[in-house]
């Protein structure tokens, strides 16, 4: 038993025998591969669902900038139709890494803006992860956003579709946390987002990452 090796994923590249890509539209596309696993032993067959990587922003305030009566901490969350699941969710802003050569971070400013009116002078990485990695490449990275200012109303975006329901919210994050240990929240960005600020917070903030953190084979565009 190997105990001294960090804990941490690594790249692996498996011989990849037959590559077929049977579908494609504008969000993800759907590939059939035959993949050697070990040497000698027959390929196996897998479908792949690739994706955009994703980003997504828990924005938080607390002390004195917060509308709490008490200065507690509190998070920004918006709540989204999904159609897939038919439900409503409660959400923190995200969206798809899908314009052409946009970083992560400029790509999560521009989400917060564009799904909230706000803009924060601080960020940090929080945690990344894979979306369903049996099935599909999306990867996400989750940033935590400070120090937030409202957007002058020349500088918003007309939320369209879904995101014209928006209406930003400031929960308070005691409340959000007890909302997913409850099974209220289901999306899987914000359930991991707000528990790794949990623990964030519980550390004082320290050791959390730079917005330009290396990333596990990502970002990746579709």
């Amino acid at each position: 038993m190997n105990t001294t090796s960090p804990l941490a994923d690594q790249r692996e590249d498996r011989l990849v025998v037959s590559h077929e890509r049977v579908w494609s539209g504008p969000i993800f596309a759907v590939d059939a591969d035959h993949v050697g696993l070990q040497e000698g032993q027959e390929p196996v067959a897998r479908q792949v669902v690739a994706h955009h990587d994703a980003v997504s922003v828990v924005a938080l305030r607390e002390g004195p900038s917060s509308s709490q009566g008490d200065a507690a901490a509190e998070v920004l969350m918006v709540r989204q139709y999904r159609h897939p699941v038919r439900a409503a969710l409660w959400e923190i802003p995200a969206g798809l890494l899908d314009e052409p050569g946009e970083e992560p971070l400029a790509a999560a400013q521009r989400e917060l803006a564009e799904e909230t009116d706000y803009a924060a002078a601080r960020w940090q990485v929080l945690v990344d992860m894979y979306a369903s990695p049996g099935f599909t490449t999306e990867g996400l990275r989750v940033f935590l956003a400070r120090n937030l200012t409202v957007l002058p109303q020349d500088q918003r975006t007309v939320r369209e579709d879904e995101e014209a329901e928006f209406v930003p919210t400031w929960v308070r994050l005691s409340d959000a946390l007890e909302a997913v240990m409850g099974g209220r929240i289901h999306n899987p960005s914000t359930v991991v987002g707000l528990l790794a600020l949990a623990q964030a917070r519980s550390r004082d903030y320290e050791g959390l990452r730079a917005p330009d953190a290396p990333w596990l084979r990502s970002p990746q565009s579709l």
